[in-house]
């Protein structure tokens, strides 16, 4: 099983294959919709070789669909057919969670990704649960209005990270996680963490879009030698 991994995100697209050593980005952004992203997708992945698809979407996935327009990028989105683009089958779950699953170690883990937005993940006894807590009230406005990125431009970094110390507890205290994983390109900025948290890495959204087929790579596994017994008895037959 060969899988394409695509990271969707607000400025790039980033892809990566299976058995390939590198990634490779395309420019996103505010006009980009799902078809101009799957077109463009399939001219940069030109050579690789892959007939599995993972998608890390930046809105709402219900049941392996998006359910919502993404805030940062063009329209579209709900309602593409993404396996009819590709011509494989395909699994779409939220970006956040993606990368959630790739720097996952066990128990239960919170992430939250501090990027174009805030995105947040909880995952249970490898029970992965997306969450859109971005958006709910915080303060004057919301979590998002608070340490996304604009917030950071708006406030500085010395008040940019002192919202983030507090989002991060009031998350903890609600949620009782026995991990905590900060992630997204702006956590970089933190000069320290708060309590129970480490740094998960940019690029675990790849190894989690490989995750995703895990379930799919072991029955396929376990297939095989009942499809060598079942070749082998008929030969016996002859």
């Amino acid at each position: 099983m060969r899988i394409l991994v695509v990271d969707v995100g607000g400025s790039n697209v980033k892809i990566m294959a299976t058995g390939e050593p590198d990634q490779r980005r395309l420019p996103s952004g505010p006009d980009m919709t799902a078809a101009q992203m799957a077109a463009g997708v399939r001219k940069l992945a030109q050579g690789w070789k892959y007939d599995r698809v993972s998608i890390g979407y930046p809105g709402v996935v219900v049941r392996n669909r998006p359910t919502t327009e993404p805030h940062n990028l063009g329209k579209g989105w709900v309602g593409f057919h993404y396996e009819g683009a590709f011509k494989c089958p395909v699994r779409i779950i939220n970006d956040a969670a993606m990368q959630a699953l790739g720097g996952y170690r066990g128990g239960k883990m919170l992430f939250l990704g501090f990027g174009t937005g805030l995105g947040t993940t909880l995952i249970a006894d490898g029970v992965v649960i997306p969450m859109e807590l971005a958006h709910l009230p915080y303060r004057k406005a919301t979590f998002e209005d608070y340490v996304g990125e604009a917030a950071l431009e708006r406030l500085g970094k010395k008040k940019w990270r002192k919202y983030v110390h507090d989002v991060v507890a009031r998350l903890t205290a609600a949620l009782e996680p026995e991990d905590i994983v900060l992630g997204g390109g702006n956590s970089r900025n933190l000069t320290e963490l708060p309590p129970r948290c480490r740094i998960g890495a940019n690029t675990n959204a790849f190894p989690g879009g490989f995750r995703m087929w895990d379930d799919a790579a072991k029955a396929q596994a376990k297939a095989k030698p009942r499809r060598a017994a079942k070749r082998a008895r008929k030969t016996t037959r002859k």
